[in-house]
């Protein structure tokens, strides 16, 4: 799946087409402590000592302005007493040309630039899927990107950014970029040290708290300070 995207100061939009989009989990203190009732899989309560490193599949992605869809499958196939779909405000670092084993001090120069994500999550499935997190990460549409890419020379310090999220006009996330246990500059180098990363690849450096769920008729929004507010709405097919 590809999204237009425009670029701040260039004439032609980006087609955002990643090879492979890697998230990580519990990047923010604070949410590390409100996920302890999120999952069943025993993580515990301390920061990582590492980035924890997860995919979504690129069929996730959709634009600004585009509809996130709960599929009607899993209440006619499964029995959960409750589902629960959240949203999740992220700030995504697109990937400007192919690295690998890139030390930190030169990370942010393979970096085209940034955007907002939302990290649509299935927690039924991420939370009792034997194989982990990847189904209840990557249904369609669990991916909004959006609304412009910024350059990288125009927000030199992605770790000085405020980051909101807004379920039907209410602030439900509040933070800051500077509250990531591994920085952008750490993520990258983490992550190309074992996985190249090419023109295009996404990489999603996690949500702080306040994370919640998302239901038929919702409108969410991510703002992410000096990119934009990516605004989509929920249906939750019969």
């Amino acid at each position: 799946m590809s999204v237009l995207l425009p670029i701040k100061g260039e004439k032609e939009p980006f087609t955002l087409n990643p090879s492979k989009i890697i998230a990580l989990g519990l990047n923010y203190r604070d949410h590390v402590k409100e996920s302890v009732f999120l999952n069943s899989r025993n993580l515990p309560p301390d920061p990582p000592s590492e980035p924890i490193l997860f995919a979504k599949t690129p069929n996730v992605l959709i634009g600004n302005g585009k509809t996130i869809v709960i599929p009607g499958f899993i209440r006619r196939d499964y029995n959960f007493t409750d589902i629960r779909i959240d949203y999740e405000a992220e700030l995504a670092v697109v990937i400007g040309k192919h690295c690998s084993r890139v030390k930190r001090d030169e990370a942010l120069t393979y970096v085209l630039g940034y955007t907002c994500m939302n990290d649509v999550s299935m927690r039924n499935f991420q939370t009792t899927d034997k194989s982990g997190w990847f189904r209840g990460k990557s249904l369609d549409t669990f991916g909004p990107v959006g609304p412009v890419i910024i350059p990288s020379n125009v927000i030199p310090d992605p770790q000085n950014l405020q980051i909101k999220c807004r379920l039907n006009g209410e602030t439900v996330q509040d933070s800051h970029t500077s509250n990531m246990i591994f920085s952008v500059e750490e993520t990258i180098e983490f992550i190309s040290r074992q996985i190249s990363l090419e023109r295009g690849d996404i990489i999603m450096t996690g949500t702080p708290s306040g994370v919640g769920r998302l239901k038929h008729g919702d409108i969410v929004e991510v703002e992410i300070e000096k990119i934009g507010t990516l605004t989509n709405n929920v249906i939750e097919e019969p």
